[in-house]
């Protein structure tokens, strides 16, 4: 719901906070004073027209503020600001956001009435859904009829339709998997392997050069070992020299060990070109298919494999298609049918949407209005119009077209009383024009009784739908002389009495006016205690005591 809504410099308000509960919330004042800026500024929250006109005459920009909480405590902070000059800049949450960005977030968030142009019970598919949700339609086996017949579709279309390009796309597959398989990729770190492989060979004449010289200058005539051993038996006799001895002993059996593992190798290093050839060849193989099919040779592995699984099911073509076209038929079959089981359903349920709303139009003063549901077009029926005549004789039109601001907020009104789903908050403006007396305590009736599933605002100039709200905003004008200021001020108490006592007799100071005022409340507090006594009471307790002056 609606928490907070803050106004700065928009049209005759310099800077305004209010703050709102639940329930109904009726915003009143005289002529003039700002109570339509009210409405325009949730307009601009929820993505509406800026216009530079609307910025206060003197200030830089229009500022206006919601803060939004919803049933589990989290909250949203929308933002406008129209400058003098310039471009709106639109805010969500303190990040900037595009001004359909707004609109689409604010559409989750309130329902306007008032204006055409900001209903969402207008749009053709707010229409239908309406119409759906009144008669329970589930569209669930119809969605997923249609998401079947998709698939199957995709399927079909993924074999490959077209002859020419099938077999083209067969001969390449066949040539990729035969390569991947002709190349025996059975270790997939082969690569790796194979490059230190291609590196010694290349290199074996100088590897062998070398190797056999070390082996020379170690075990050769008057190589290391004989030096080591002539160096141990000039120390062998001289006991002084024993732990000496013992460690050129320990050097030597090292030394030998040290030309074994050197001859070893040896052995294993061929001096072979045609070797050589071949491992040349293998890694050239290797890399040009990691450029071909991926960047290792795993990579190259699971190509060949999908390749060899789109050629089979490309080869068996005709077998697969003829399954997947058989499916199609029977998944056409059954959207057709979940279509003209929607279709009935819907135009089944229409006459008694129609009925259900019309039976609260005479209390809103259209007794002679008429509300039609009309169903068209072929399973599943998705054109759903909602139709409206004012006057007896007077074929219904569509709803948008033929009625006035008041009468379309009365039949959204009816409609909302029929329909409880929808935003949190619902705001209602114009929704008691032309209308007065007993008509008036109907609507305002009316409108607390849907407070009982939404936040309600209403503009209005009527007392008695005012005295049906949970709580009363007045919007007050002021002027020094220089310039006009409204203000807005929540009037409870003898306030709530003076402001409902003006709106009835001009004077808020009559004894007989508000005496009226004071009656008005306890018939709006039964009213709302109706449908739960236990809070009689409560409400009653609330009422200020009644008095025939202002205190």
């Amino acid at each position: 719901m609606l928490a907070e809504l803050a106004v700065r410099n928009l049209g005759v308000i310099t800077e305004a906070n209010l703050v709102l509960g639940d329930g109904m919330t009726a915003l009143t004042g005289e002529t003039g004073a700002g109570k339509t800026l009210v409405v325009q500024a949730v307009q601009l929250l929820m993505g509406g027209r800026a216009d530079p006109a609307m910025v206060r005459a003197g200030a830089g920009e229009a500022i206006v503020e919601g803060r939004f909480v919803s049933p589990d405590g989290s909250e949203r902070v929308l933002r406008r600001v129209i400058p003098a000059t310039g471009r709106s800049r639109a805010y969500v949450d303190g990040a900037m956001a595009s001004a359909p960005e707004l609109a689409e977030l604010g559409a989750e968030l309130v329902d306007l009435h008032g204006q055409h142009q900001h209903q969402s019970l207008l749009r053709a598919r707010t229409q239908r859904e309406a119409l759906d949700r009144w008669g329970g339609i589930d569209l669930r086996p119809l969605a997923a009829a249609r998401g079947d017949l998709r698939a199957l579709g995709e399927n079909l279309a993924a074999l490959g339709g077209d002859a020419r390009a099938r077999a083209q796309e067969i001969d390449l597959l066949r040539y990729q998997v035969d390569e991947i398989t002709a190349a025996r990729l059975d270790d997939v770190s082969e690569l790796e392997r194979i490059t230190e492989r291609e590196d010694l060979l290349a290199d074996a004449a100088s590897h062998l050069a070398d190797g056999h010289g070390a082996r020379q200058e170690l075990a050769g005539d008057d190589g290391a070992i004989d030096r080591l051993g002539s160096a141990a038996a000039l120390l062998a006799a001289r006991k002084a020299f024993a732990p000496v001895s013992d460690r050129l002993a320990a050097v030597a059996a090292e030394l030998d060990d040290t030309v074994a593992q050197l001859r070893g190798v040896l052995e294993t290093i061929e001096d072979d070109p045609q070797a050589l050839a071949d491992v040349r060849a293998r890694h050239q193989l290797l890399r040009e298919l990691t450029r071909k099919y991926g960047d290792t040779l795993a990579e190259v592995v699971s190509f060949g494999d999908r390749a060899a699984e789109r050629l089979s099911q490309l080869e068996r073509h005709a077998e697969l298609a003829a399954e997947l076209e058989e499916g199609i038929l029977v998944a056409q079959r059954r959207v057709e049918a979940e279509a003209q089981a929607v279709a009935a359903a819907r135009r089944a349920a229409a006459p008694g949407l129609a009925a259900a709303a019309s039976e609260h139009l005479a209390s809103l003063a259209l007794a002679a209005g008429t509300l039609q549901v009309n169903v068209s077009g072929e399973g599943p029926s998705d054109n759903v119009e909602l139709a409206f005549s004012a006057n007896r004789g007077v074929a219904p039109g569509p709803l948008s077209k033929v009625a006035s601001g008041g009468e379309l907020a009365r039949v959204m009104l009816a409609l909302r009383l029929v329909l409880t789903a929808g935003p949190p908050t619902l705001v209602f403006d114009e929704v008691d024009a032309g209308i007065g007396g007993e008509t008036a305590l109907a609507v305002g009736q009316a409108l607390a009784a849907l407070a009982e599933h939404h936040q309600v605002l209403v503009v209005t100039h009527l007392p008695q739908v005012a005295a049906f709200a949970h709580s009363q905003v007045a919007v007050r004008k002021t002027d020094d002389g220089d310039a006009v200021a409204s203000d807005l001020v929540a009037v409870a108490g003898q306030d709530r009495v003076s402001e409902l006592a003006r709106m009835l007799a001009g004077q808020p100071a009559w004894a007989s006016g508000r005496q009226h005022a004071t009656e008005l409340l306890e018939v709006a507090a039964a009213g709302r205690a109706a449908r739960d006594p236990a809070r009689l009471a409560a409400e009653l307790d609330l009422l200020p005591e009644r008095s025939g002056s202002p205190g």
